[in-house]
């Protein structure tokens, strides 16, 4: 069945106490409506910060309550259609970012989106759009964590690999996952450094389903290229070496292959890589490809 959810339905921190705006069943498609990241409340370069709320950041259409889902299902994702508007906003300034101790004033910049070309002119300078899902999530295992922060649960994970015909899978935590959406980007690069991507309204579409065999406490996306682990952590060395730890922990044991001898095949093809560096917690992803899942008819589904 298909369903729409409207961006009017929107939390700021994700949580077991926040209200289902949307019940589906498993296999259910939903078309999300989100604000962009910072509620729509930048209309222009000059000003923009005049009545701003820095309370109304990240905002996430939600919760959708998908019916039999339990604590310790673990819930599919299929992001199937993300549709983004024309112009996006991106903003930096002092103690933002990687270079905010070097930044001395805010910076608004406003960009058009081309999305017949698949570009976004960057003063004259055509960029590539790379749409993808900043906040993406269900609620978390306890106290409610908001959504500019990213944990187990998902949440404000930037990774540029959330993104069309992805599948991300996400461990639930209380009755019906309570997922949300939403601080969808044009564009963005790996570490999103200056801590904001190209922010945009927009429309996603995914199917939501229960995981069949997979298995994961962190979350967990494949593609057409590989699989991904995603692990966050306030210590980003931390993120990366548990990264390695959890996707070894999935696939070893469909491999055969002793701890060594995956350590090993691990150093060979596996690639350590960053989503995002100026979160509250840093967000590491380990890749594995697919010829490997081949090989050792590894299913993930």
């Amino acid at each position: 069945m298909f369903h729409e959810l409207s961006k009017d339905n929107y939390f700021y921190a994700m949580s077991k106490n926040n209200e289902p705006k949307l019940k589906v069943n498993p296999g259910d498609t939903v078309k999300i409506d989100s604000h962009d990241c910072f509620t729509g409340q930048i209309h222009s370069e000059e000003n923009a910060f005049d009545g701003f709320s820095w309370d109304k950041i990240n905002p996430a259409s939600g919760p959708v309550y998908v019916n039999g889902m339990k604590p310790g299902d673990v819930l599919k994702v299929t992001i199937e259609k993300i549709d983004i508007g024309d112009t996006g906003v991106m903003v930096t300034g002092p103690e933002m970012g990687v270079m905010g101790n070097r930044l001395k004033d805010m910076d608004v910049r406003i960009y058009d989106v081309n999305n017949d070309k698949g570009t976004v002119d960057f003063g004259g300078l055509e960029i590539p759009i790379n749409k993808m899902i900043g906040v993406i999530g269900v609620a978390p295992p306890n106290a409610d964590i908001n959504n500019g922060t990213p944990d187990t649960h998902g949440g404000n994970m930037d990774s540029v690999k959330v993104a069309e015909g992805a599948v991300l899978y996400l461990p639930v935590y209380h009755e019906g996952a309570l997922f949300g959406l939403g601080d969808v980007h044009a564009a963005m690069a790996d570490g999103e450094i200056s801590v904001s991507g190209l922010e945009v309204e927009a429309e996603v579409t995914v199917k939501l389903e229960k995981a069949e065999t997979l298995k994961t406490y962190h979350p967990v996306i494949t593609d057409k290229d590989g699989v991904y682990m995603m692990v966050s952590d306030k210590d980003l060395n931390l993120a990366v070496d548990q990264s390695v730890h959890k996707m070894i922990d999935l696939l070893q044991p469909q491999t055969g292959l002793s701890l060594s001898e995956m350590t090993m095949l691990m150093s060979l093809v596996g690639q350590t890589q960053i989503n995002q560096v100026v979160d509250p917690k840093k967000t590491a992803r380990f890749f594995v490809p697919g010829y490997i899942l081949n090989h050792y008819n590894i299913e993930l589904k």
